[in-house]
């Protein structure tokens, strides 16, 4: 779909007279569309969609729109104003969603602008079978469904693609959020969930732009607890390509919470590692999106620890889940991959960037935390006169979780309600990639692990819009908002709350881990989120003015919540007494001593057998009441909302079930039309009528309240506006499913209320003291709104049907414990009034007290009562007096007390049935190992009680025997019904029994039944039999327990009688008066009086008041439930099959269907007929809510317990008037198992109020099939139509032994429709295992709906010794719509395979196809640059790997990223016959998935035969078909790479090979494995020969190679290739494009074109083609083809066959045959079995032996890399930094350079160094020589080398080629200093500058920031081949790069063929040429001191301290001057003293 927005034009030009009237139109392909004109206006604002429907096809990269801007006239043409073309080429490449063309000027007829400018939208949804490309870097929303919008235009998914002017796909920056979710939501919905594989892939590819100088960065990635790590590198900018396997099995939803982190490393050898960055997401955010994968994106790693930091740098990554079943996408190398820009490729939300921000969190105070330490200590400190502080046992503190990070509050200690007032900090990374807070409370402990008392989440997706989701008709956005939340209450649900020293068994609901069964308190907090900015503390104290706000949020009101019981039935097991508990809170749970004692519980009822297969508690007329005050905050608003949005949704989703119905059902489409109009008219007006309630003035408002009220409202006017739409335009009604169903979706979310304050209700059935079974109501479900009758809750008042369930039931429901109905209401006390128009019946309150007596020496008085009052409750613990009674406030005794039995235990067993079965257990004991006598108790009831012996039973009045006693052995009981226990003291009977008797066995016991029947009454006698026992109302018991029974025994020692006194209210009228209990009624106050402290839980509860609601009148009721047929059920006997009965429930009455035998698709046609049932309340509402039918199934076992197969729930039709002209119709409901479905049943029910004569007019009896068993009446039953099934039935294949013993003579059992046909025997399956006679053919009704359809059932049987014909596999076809035909329309398709027409088609005489060698020269060349592998590229779209190969016209083939198989257009290549997995039931270990044991081949054609006997029968459907014996075949297999294997070794890496099996032939390719290599290319061909259909299955394994260990499998994948063989698509060998007859594309097949051709027409019975004009045209079934129709613009090469050859293969290609191809076939181990292992790319050619030879077959090897030489002369430097100063006090250093390419670090190579450099220039003149394997194909370096000094294999790893190069300082005596490096692509070289002065950083800058490429500067050396000039080296100084100095080099990359011709050696070694390199002229300052003194004297002390030296001779001449004159002064002046003359 294109979709066009005309927005606005500017400035268009003015007419002679006036403004024009613009129009504009649009054409696309000749499809013209125009907006609407605009009257006299130069700049017109349009905004109008034009849609233009694509048919599915894609655009292609050159369409374009034409866009005209006319002057409107009304008369006459339109005037031209100015038009303007749009390419839609960026639209076409997939990257973008929606083009704004913005200003687009436009231009008059001669192409000149005319000024003026109109601006356009243009948005396009690809196809949806264009799958959403995962490599594309934009495609992140591209999951558009098919009428789908842009990434932000949630409102064109919604409805259907027909979008207004707002529906404009927005720009691609906004995230389609809502939709995303919506999608999530399904997503995992889909997941079952329980435990299952799931494979996480973790591919690193490279890092960019990293931290820091001269690093060694490493990757840690840790998912779910395991770490892997790459290889450690070396760079900025490392390239790791490292893919990462992480097998986990476990919960999808605990999966999708995990986190995958990545952290870089800066490795060191010695120290710790320090961490540079990290990034984390959820593994669930991969999985939602498409496809479950992320596809090379940029992760921005940050600073965890500093949230202000920027970038710490860049990682590439891809991710993929992979769960059962899916197939991981291959992934895609783009050719400029390496080049692609970072900014445009983040992982984000698309068009957000991450900001810091802080949510903070404000944790208030908790209430009702339960207790959770023990009170031993507390006790100690009572007896040393501590104060007594039971409920405060537990010390809290909260902790917060979020995206790895956690915070926890303070702990206050010995406080159930403490009030932390502490805000936590976290900061976070937003938009954050994960979703949810987890907020846990813990119980601190000194000594242990702290305990978790709760667990809840804050979902950041409920409490935050990422806004652009909804664009209301003003074409904005909504602005979305960030977390927020509160200040609410949040409840914490868990384990129940009772505290035991034990460990607690339910303690994982702590966490969070299941549905928590109890409430345990709740938290009070407030969430807000502050962008940006830095908080100094993580935990900070609340500011007081906020806990001052928070308060006016703790406004409590009174609610009152009233729970009436009407039924509880399908009680499985009987036992101690029942009691129901309903609590909402604390309120009412009756084992808490915190809140006011109410009468939250019933009365404890004892269960009754109803006389087929359940129990159920007898209340008849009266029925047990609770109710319960509490006190919460008043949330009304909130919860009309959403009751409101829920009323809408399940209208609209009971009518969707109609609308699906009617589908399935496929009506008419006028009924089609009239379902669907009512469900879109009934949608639309239900959001008009019932808008969501106004906030204002409303209290407990927060600023979530007023956002998603905001958001709510604008979703739910979109929906109407879409349904709108789509009522007037859609086209299509069975398309708009998806839509609706989607609508509803999205209302369920948008009910969704996070700040859900109001606790659950929650009930408990409790068996004595003990919790069993629970079930947890959203409060709102029951709440009363005074608002509007829709914003009540959808069971406020009304009657619903609960089924409890077991806490953390591992079986997930599989057994009911007990299903009640209920009403229920819940409101604020000040309406409770309102609750007397909900209430049926007569309420009526009592207090109640127990008499009890014991018996002593025959006397009955008080005396023996051992630890038993006078007076108690019913328990009997707590002592009452009846004057000690109060009635509560507002209450007063309306009577005196009086007596009144328990009627629990007066009703007869069998009231209210036809048929019932007395029972009676025969008891035996014996001392171990003694012989068995009768029991002390002979006989006794089910509990053990004493009960007469069978004899003396008497048949009541009114009831007839039906049969004698009889042993029940239908139980888990040996052969003769006994049972065995042992006893336990105290106890006097076995707790458990067990069918197997054993020594130690002490008691034993069988079950005596005899079934009675009641009579038939005379008419209007009445018989009401009620034994009314003891005239006192005393009720007896032999011990002091529970049992208690009517009549007096012998055995009895103790008797009890109830006691009752009525009370009323004083001032209140009508039922709300029961709200005012409140309290307990009295406690004996002596007790009080002592002092001593009694537990206060008994005082609790005992003695409430009892509330109960009686019905004055009951109705009597008819019942029939028709049980048709069930089809897939589950099958539970080792043999297959079940034995399937259902027992069927209705209130207290049930009936069993008949048991079938040995069927999983049963069909019983069955009416079950319940005569009279009994219902209290007015029909009126029962009409309205009718009590549930619930079918349980069982599958029949002759020994041991029957196994449930599952349950399904129907709604029976009430018809209050027998007369009514409706009928049930029969629909198929789920059958539920554990909850999973396992299977339908197709049942329907209806209710008939009889009318009080009892003489009704119901409708006729159905037809009896035999006694007591009821047809299913015409009229409901399906209409038949005589069918016919014709069956192939070809043969068997894989068959797995039975019993041990081989599947040796098998034949086939077909049934259908109750009919069944055998097939002749295989005589032996090993010879020959296809069947002797193929046809089968049977007659049967089936039903013409297609809804009704029984499946066919295929059954295997095998006939072995002495008769025995065991069924030894089984299949079910549940659907035969793919197998209806018309039987006149003729196909010879289906009489022949193609392969075996030709085969008997051709006699076998040797066919020669004669190979000219002609041209080997040409040849030779060829092979140079074109190969196999040039074509396979040129394929896969990977142009620059294969060479000139595409320039030669030659062919290219197909490549499949699935298995042929998987091919739409194949079908599966099972056209010929389909493969039917046959399974056999339970395996031996019990686990429910049935195993595949072998298959069946084989087809049906299905049609109706005429009903007319005298009508020739149509013809048959399957005749000529071929012949089925075996043949002999040449299997060729070509294996040519694999693709992500699962890493089998520690490293993360694998060294495959390839191993096949085929038949009893295998080849192990151990020889060839590559090492350490995930995708290795193979590039291998074997030859094999087979014998098919024995050898039909081809194995080909992937192992991997160890060389100590055993060789472990990768992964296997199974090629069928019989169905290659036989399948008429030719996929036995693929026809290639072209018939070469040399060159690489030699013709392979046995046959030529011509005769393929010949073939193909007689097996689709036309005529020969003719061919005409030497083979240049030819005529094929009536068409008419020529060569040059083919071959016009194609290239012409040397290789071509004959041109008739040539034309046939042109004609064939368009057959629909398969071509040559490449399939990727998926590898599964038994390990994962349905995770894939990997992917192997190949394909298969089968040649049958008796046509002849087949053609030389393609040499795939793999191609070998070149080597190259690369030269690096480094010449000179410049401006290199002076790292030291000299003793003389100068800058300087000494330099050297160092280089190398990455993967080959052991090759550095270093200069000689340039000392003393005191102006930072180096001289060089030094070559450095690397040599190195390089890819051309693939530009990629490939490097062979050991890992590790220990590794036996090189590893290949493929590296890009790239040059480092460092400017480093030498010192002799301490470390080297690094200065400055340079790293250079070699594949896109930076361009050096001429000029040392023009070498700067920003060349390299450029490179990296991915400035628009500008190709001809960035150069490949490769192509270059030398260049020459300086370039910059940077260091890094703090975070900023600074200039390190500049090289001047030489790189030039030679190859070896040169290196011989040009040789150079490295340094300044010889050969010393291509360039010479002189010595460098150093100057002369250059030298290094300790080796040259003289040169250190010249240099550095005389140049520096020449004239100090000068001076100092001067000086010192000077001084020797006066020193001699001093010297020798004296002497002299003493001469002239001595001689003055001389």
């Amino acid at each position: 779909m294109l979709r066009v927005v005309v927005e606005s034009a500017k400035n268009l030009p003015k007419k002679k007279l006036g403004s024009p009237d613009p129009v504009t139109s649009v054409i696309f392909k000749d499809e013209k569309k125009k907006t609407k004109s605009i009257d006299s206006e130069v700049n017109p604002v349009w905004n109008e969609l034009l849609e233009f429907d694509l048919k599915g096809a894609a655009l292609d990269s050159s369409s374009y729109l034409d866009v005209i801007v006319k002057d409107y006239e009304t008369i006459g043409k339109d005037k031209f104003l100015g038009s303007t073309k749009v390419s839609l080429k960026d639209l076409a490449s997939g990257q973008i969603r929606s083009l704004p063309s913005k200003n687009v000027p436009l231009v008059n007829e001669s192409g000149q602008n005319i000024g003026a400018t109109i601006n356009l939208v243009i948005g396009y949804d690809p196809p949806a079978n264009a799958a959403p490309n995962p490599n594309d870097p934009q495609a992140e929303d591209a999951t558009v469904d098919a009428g789908g919008g842009g990434e932000g235009s949630d409102e064109a998914a919604l409805d259907g693609g027909q979008s207004g002017s707002g529906g404009v796909p927005s720009s691609p920056g906004q995230p389609a959020n809502l939709r995303k979710r919506l999608a999530r939501a399904q997503n995992r919905h889909r997941l079952v969930n329980k435990p299952q594989d799931f494979q996480i892939r973790v591919r690193i590819i490279e890092a960019r732009q990293l931290p820091g100088n001269n690093i060694k960065p490493v990757v840690k990635v840790n998912v779910c607890g395991q770490t892997h790590r790459t290889r450690i590198k070396r760079g900025n900018n490392p390239f790791f390509d490292e893919i990462f396997f992480y097998n986990v099995h476990m919960l999808p939803s605990e999966l999708f919470e995990q986190h995958i982190s990545f952290r870089v490393y800066d490795s060191y050898s010695l120290r710790a590692d320090s961490l540079m960055g990290e990034f984390k997401l959820d593994v669930g955010y991969v999985y939602d999106e498409p496809v479950h994968c992320v596809m090379r994106k940029w992760l921005l790693l940050n600073d965890p620890d500093d949230s202000s930091s920027g970038a710490k740098g860049y990682l590439k990554v891809s991710l993929f889940v992979v769960g059962a079943g899916d197939e991981p996408p291959v992934e895609k190398r783009e050719s400029n991959d390496d080049q692609d820009d970072i900014e445009s490729n983040l992982l984000l939300p698309a068009g957000v960037t991450l900001r810091w921000a802080t949510l903070s969190l404000k944790v208030f105070r908790a209430e009702d935390v339960p207790q959770m330490d023990d009170a031993f200590i507390q006790t100690m400190k009572e007896m040393f006169g501590g104060d007594e502080n039971k409920k405060n046992l537990v010390d809290p503190f909260l902790e917060a979780r979020f995206a790895g990070k956690k915070l926890c509050t303070q702990i206050i200690e010995k406080n159930a309600n403490p009030e932390w007032n502490q805000v936590l900090n976290l900061q976070v990374k937003f938009p954050s990639m994960c979703e949810r807070v987890k907020l846990t409370v813990f119980d601190w402990d000194r000594l242990t692990g702290n305990d978790a008392i709760g667990t809840t989440y804050l979902n950041l997706a409920k409490i935050a819009s990422s806004g652009g989701e909804i664009e209301v008709n003003t074409g904005e956005s909504e602005v979305g908002f960030l977390p927020v939340f509160g200040p609410s209450y949040i409840n914490l649900y868990g384990s129940p709350r009772e505290f035991t020293g034990l460990p607690d068994p339910y303690e994982d609901l702590n966490y969070g881990k299941g549905e928590g069964v109890a409430y345990r308190g709740r938290i009070l907090v407030e969430m807000s989120t502050k962008l940006e900015g830095k908080v100094d503390k993580t935990v900070d104290t609340i500011h007081s003015d906020d806990i001052l706000v928070a308060q006016k949020y703790q406004r409590r009101r009174k609610y009152c919540l009233c729970a009436v019981f009407h039924s509880a039935s399908m009680i499985q097991e009987p036992g101690e007494p029942i009691q129901f508990e309903v609590s909402i809170g604390n309120y009412g749970n009756k084992l808490d001593t915190t809140c006011k004692p109410l009468a939250s519980t019933t009365q404890y009822s004892c269960a009754v057998f109803d006389g087929n297969h359940y129990y159920y508690l007898p209340w008849a007329g009266t029925k047990p009441v609770v109710v319960v005050t509490s006190f919460w905050e008043d949330i009304s608003h909130r919860l009309d909302t959403v009751n409101i949005i829920l009323y809408i949704t399940h209208r609209l989703q009971s009518n969707l079930e109609a609308f699906k119905t009617a589908l399935s059902a496929k009506v008419s489409d006028n009924q089609l039309v009239e379902v669907w109009l009512k469900l879109l008219n009934q949608l639309i007006e239900d959001l008009e009528s019932f808008p969501t309630p106004e906030l204002e003035g409303r209290s407990n408002l927060t600023s979530l309240d007023i956002q998603l009220k905001k958001l709510r409202d604008s979703a739910l006017t979109t929906i109407k506006e879409g349904a709108r739409r789509m009522r007037e335009e859609a086209r299509e009604i069975r398309d708009t499913l998806a839509d609706i169903e989607a609508w509803a979706d999205k209302l369920k979310m948008l009910a969704e209320e996070p700040q859900n304050s109001l606790p659950d209700v929650i009930i408990w059935m409790l068996r004595g003291e003990k919790r069993v079974a629970y079930s947890r109501i959203p409060a709102h479900q029951v709440l009363y709104s005074t608002y509007s009758e829709q914003a009540c809750g959808q069971h406020c008042g009304k009657t619903q049907s609960v089924f409890l369930q077991y806490p953390m039931d591992k079986n997930k429901g599989l057994k009911v414990p007990i299903k009640i109905r209920v009403n229920m209401w819940l409101g604020l006390s000040a309406h409770e009034k309102k609750f007397n128009s909900f209430s049926e019946g007569t309420f009526s309150v009592f207090a109640e007290l127990y008499e009890n007596q014991a018996q002593v020496f025959g006397k009955w008085g008080t005396t023996g009562l051992v630890g038993r009052h006078k007076y108690s409750d019913v328990t009997g613990k707590l002592k009452l007096k009846q004057e000690y009674f109060m009635p509560p406030r507002g209450w007063e005794w309306e009577a005196d007390w009086f007596i009144d039995p328990e009627k629990a235990l007066l009703t007869e067993a069998d009231a209210g049935h036809t048929e019932f079965m007395d029972e009676v257990f025969q008891n035996e004991t014996r001392f171990p190992g003694g012989e068995w006598k009768a029991a002390s108790e002979p006989f006794t009831d089910v509990n053990g009680e004493k009960s007469l012996n069978p004899g003396e039973f008497d048949c009541p009045p009114g009831w007839m025997w039906e049969d004698e006693w009889t042993v029940d052995d239908n139980r888990a009981v040996d052969d003769q019904g006994w049972e065995y226990g042992v006893t336990i003291p105290p106890d006097d009977k076995p707790r458990s029994w067990v069918p197997a008797e054993k020594v130690y066995h002490v008691h034993r016991r069988r079950r005596l039944v005899r079934p009675r029947k009641r009579a038939a009454l005379p008419a209007g006698a009445a018989v009401e039999r009620r034994d009314q026992g003891d005239p006192e109302g005393w009720e007896f018991s032999s011990l002091i327990g529970w049992k208690f029974h009517r009549k007096e025994r012998s055995s009895d020692t103790f008797r009890r009688r109830r006691w009752r006194r009525k009370m009323g209210p004083e001032d209140r009228l009508g039922a709300s008066a029961i709200f005012q209990l409140e309290g307990a009624l009295g406690v004996d106050t002596e007790e009080k009086e002592k002092g001593s402290k009694t537990d206060a839980t008994k005082l609790f509860g005992a003695n409430t008041p009892t509330v109960s609601c009686s019905f004055d009148r009951s109705y009597m009721y008819h019942l029939r439930v028709y049980v048709y047929q069930a089809r897939n059920m589950a099958s539970m006997d080792k043999d297959s099959f079940s034995d399937p009965y259902a027992h069927v429930s209705f209130l207290h009455v049930s009936k069993t269907t008949e048991k079938l035998r040995a069927t999983l698709n049963p069909t019983w046609d069955q009416t079950l007929i319940f005569n009279d049932v009994e219902i209290h309340g007015d029909p009126q509402i029962v009409a309205q809510r009718p009590p549930d039918v619930v079918l349980e199934f069982f599958d029949n076992d002759q020994v041991g317990k029957d196994e449930m197969l599952g349950r399904s729930v129907c709604a029976p039709l009430v018809k209050l008037n027998p007369g009514i002209d409706q009928t049930p119709k029969l629909l198929w409901h789920p059958i539920i198992q554990k909850g999973r479905k396992a299977g339908e049943a197709l049942v329907a029910a209806e209710l008939i109020l009889k009318d009080k004569s009892g003489e009704s007019d119901l409708p006729l009896v159905p037809p009896k099939r035999a006694e007591n068993l009821y047809m299913v009446p015409q009229g409901i039953r399906p209409v038949v139509q005589l069918t016919a099934v014709e069956i192939l039935a070809w043969g068997l294949r894989n068959m797995k032994p039975y019993q041990l013993a081989t599947v040796s003579s098998p034949s086939l059992v077909v049934e259908c429709g109750g009919q069944r046909v055998e097939s002749a025997v295989i005589k032996n399956i090993k010879k020959s295992p296809n069947f002797p006679s193929s046809v089968l053919f049977v007659k049967v009704l089936l039903p013409k709906d297609e809804m009704y359809t029984p499946p066919i059932v295929l059954k295997v049987i095998d006939h072995r010794p002495f008769g025995r014909k065991p069924v030894v596999g089984q299949c079910t076809i549940n659907s035969l719509e793919q197998f209806r035909c018309d039987p006149y329309v003729i196909t010879a398709e289906g009489a022949m395979s193609s392969k075996m027409a030709l085969m008997m088609a051709s006699p076998a005489k040797h066919v020669s196809i004669n190979m000219e060698e002609k041209r080997p020269l040409l040849e030779a060349q060829e092979k140079e640059t074109v190969d196999w592998w040039s074509k396979f590229y040129a394929s896969v779209g990977e142009q620059e790997k294969c060479g000139p190969y595409l320039k030669k016209g030659y062919d290219t083939l197909k490549v499949y990223d699935c298995e042929l198989e998987d091919v739409p257009e194949f079908k599966g290549l099972t056209d010929f016959c389909s493969t039917f997995k046959l399974q056999r039931g339970k395996n031996e270990n019990g686990d429910d998935d049935p195993s595949v044991v072998g298959e069946l081949k084989g087809s049906f054609k299905v049609y109706p035969l005429p009903d007319d006997p005298g009508v020739a029968p149509p013809p048959r459907q399957f005749r000529e078909l071929p012949e089925s014996r075996p043949q002999e075949c040449l299997v060729r297999i070509y294996v040519v790479r694999a693709i992500d294997l699962q890493p089998k070794d520690n490293n993360g890496r694998c060294d495959p090979y390839i191993k096949i099996s085929l038949g009893k032939n295998t080849i192990e390719d151990r020889d060839h494995y590559i090492p350490n290599n995930t995708n290795p290319v193979l590039g291998r061909m074997f030859e094999m020969t087979c014998f098919l259909p024995q050898d039909k299955d081809l194995k080909i394994s992937v192992y991997d190679y160890d060389l100590l260990t055993r060789d472990e499998k990768v992964g296997e994948t199974v090629i069928d290739l019989e169905n290659r063989f036989l399948s008429r698509y030719n996929s036995y060998c693929g026809l290639p494009q072209t018939y070469c007859i040399s060159g690489i594309n030699q013709w392979r097949d046995q046959m030529k074109p011509s005769q393929i051709l010949e073939n193909l027409a007689r097996l689709k019975g036309l005529s020969k083609p003719r061919t005409e004009d030497n083979g240049t045209s030819l005529t094929f079934n009536g068409k008419e083809y020529t060569l040059a129709q083919f071959e016009d613009n194609k290239e012409i090469h040397q290789h071509l066959g004959p041109t008739r050859e040539r034309l046939c293969l042109h004609v064939l290609r368009t057959q629909g045959l398969v071509p040559e191809h490449v399939e990727s076939r998926t590898l599964y181990s038994t390990f994962q079995p349905n995770l894939s292992q990997g992917k192997l790319q190949m394909w298969v050619d089968v040649f049958p032996k008796s046509i002849g030879q087949p053609g030389t077959p393609f040499d795939i090897t793999p191609r070998k890399p070149k080597k190259y030489f690369l030269r690096v002369v480094i010449w000179n430097t410049t401006d290199v930094t002076l790292d030291e100063t000299s003793i003389t006090g100068e800058h300087m250093s000494d330099i050297y350079v160092k280089g190398w390419m990455p993967g080959m670090e052991e090759d550095k190579q270093k200069t000689d160094v340039h000392y003393r450099s005191l102006d930072g220039d180096g001289n060089f003149n030094w070559r450095f020589v690397f040599d190195f394997d390089f890819l051309p194909a693939e530009q990629l370096c490939l490097v062979s080398k050991k890992e590790h000094f220990w590794s036996l294999d090189h590893t290949e790893f493929r590296i890009p080629p790239k040059m480092i190069v460092q400017i480093w300082d030498n010192d002799k005596f301490s470390l080297d200093d690094y200065l400055g490096t340079l790293e250079l692509d070699l594949r896109n070289l930076v361009p050096p500058a001429k000029t040392p002065e023009k070498c700067s950083l920003k060349m390299m800058d450029d490179l990296e920031m991915g400035v628009p490429h500008k190709t001809e500067n960035a150069k490949s050396l490769f192509a270059q081949q030398s260049v020459r000039g300086w370039w910059p080296c940077s260091i890094e100084q703090d975070g900023k790069k600074a200039l390190g100095g500049k090289v001047e080099m030489t790189l030039e990359i030679v190859s070896e063929a040169d290196t011989d011709e040009r040789p150079a050696g490295k340094g300044r070694d010889e050969p010393n040429m291509n360039p010479k390199l002189d010595p460098p002229k150093r100057p002369e300052t250059s030298f290094f001191w300790f080796t040259n003194p003289c040169k250190t004297m010249k240099f550095i002390v005389w140049r520096r301290f020449r004239c100090l030296f000068i001076g100092l001779i001067i000086l010192f001449i000077v001084v020797l001057f006066l020193a001699i004159l001093l010297y020798s002064l004296p002497n002299y002046i003493s001469m002239k003293i001595v001689k003055p003359l001389q």
